[in-house]
């Protein structure tokens, strides 16, 4: 049976995660459906969700090994540079979909298979490592400010939580578009980094200039009541993630009084990860990058994302 090489799950360990990644040949990707084709991955990045299903979040037992990695570009069977959007149709989840590296294997490969609907052309400009870090935390971020924020109605947006994917790339995007930025870190470093983006930075919980129109919260039960009082009145706060906790206290007088909106939200389409590709060349937008490592070196990749240390995208060069 030919092999690829690829990173992957082999068992769980909730402790120390990186003991359950393996790196090494696994079968080439199959087709499930005649829509389904194989992308040839040039670059790919990290998520969280790659610790969470070390972990053995969203995954059993039955599943393993599981090559995991839901951000990918590359190119297509016809030789084009391509985005590959990460969720699928998966008719045994209750969602309707999944994501790569759920039921379907991921990213972290020299291929990878998934429908030709979920190809999305490059735009001119925009580098396949770039590329690779926008189909996940990225397009999170886009459709988190777009579609549900509405910031095209609005002048001024918080960022709970700088420094990870989703709230570093809405800090660059709410810049691109022209609005009045802030963002919270608790690392002094992270708030000069935020600031360097052109935001302002601000330690959590701190009263701001003014109160915003959106919030964008992937933190929660630590930084939510910090959201409600920073909102002004009409304003939405756009929820994607509870790092610090799902179930937050909230003051519902506030909500009702100020009229706020609470919204829930998760990845995006493939036409809004086409209007990103597309917002990112026209606007000179880069996603900001930690660093890039080698396949060779992708423990090492997996170990900076733990650390909790990085600032931005952590890249993986398949090339190399």
């Amino acid at each position: 049976m030919p092999t690829m090489r690829a990173a992957f799950a082999t068992r769980f360990d909730d402790t120390d995660p990186l003991t359950a990644l393996a790196v090494g040949e696994r079968p080439e990707p199959t087709h499930p459906a005649d829509d389904w084709v194989t992308v040839e991955v040039r670059a790919s990045s990290l998520n969280h969700h790659d610790l969470w299903s070390l972990r053995g979040v969203g995954l059993t037992e039955s599943q393993l090994p599981m090559v995991l990695g839901c951000d990918a570009a590359g190119v297509d069977p016809e030789g084009r540079e391509v985005a590959v959007y990460p969720v699928v149709p998966t008719p045994g989840d209750p969602r309707g979909s999944s994501i790569l590296s759920e039921y379907f294997p991921g990213t972290l490969a020299e291929r990878v298979a998934v429908p030709r609907a979920n190809l999305v052309p490059l735009p001119d400009g925009l580098s396949l490592a770039d590329a690779a870090c926008l189909p996940t935390a990225w397009l999170t971020a886009w459709r988190m400010l777009t579609t549900k924020g509405r910031l095209d109605e609005a002048d001024s947006v918080l960022v709970q939580g700088a420094g990870g994917g989703v709230s570093t790339a809405a800090v660059v995007l709410a810049v691109a578009m022209g609005k009045r930025v802030y963002a919270t870190s608790r690392d002094a470093g992270k708030r000069e980094r935020i600031a360097a983006l052109g935001a302002t930075g601000i330690e959590p919980g701190a009263r701001l200039p003014e109160r915003v129109n959106v919030v964008i919260e992937t933190v929660g039960a630590a930084t939510f009541d910090h959201s409600l009082k920073s909102a002004a009145p009409g304003a939405r706060i756009v929820v994607s993630g509870a790092t610090a906790g799902h179930e937050p206290k909230v003051n519902l007088r506030r909500v009702f009084a100020m009229q706020l909106e609470i919204l829930g939200t998760s990845m995006g389409t493939p036409g809004e990860l086409y209007e990103l590709l597309t917002f990112c060349a026209e606007r000179q937008v880069r996603p900001v990058v930690d660093s890039v490592v080698p396949f060779s070196k992708v423990e090492d990749a997996f170990a900076r994302l733990r650390s909790g240390d990085a600032f931005g995208k952590i890249v993986v060069d398949h090339t190399a």
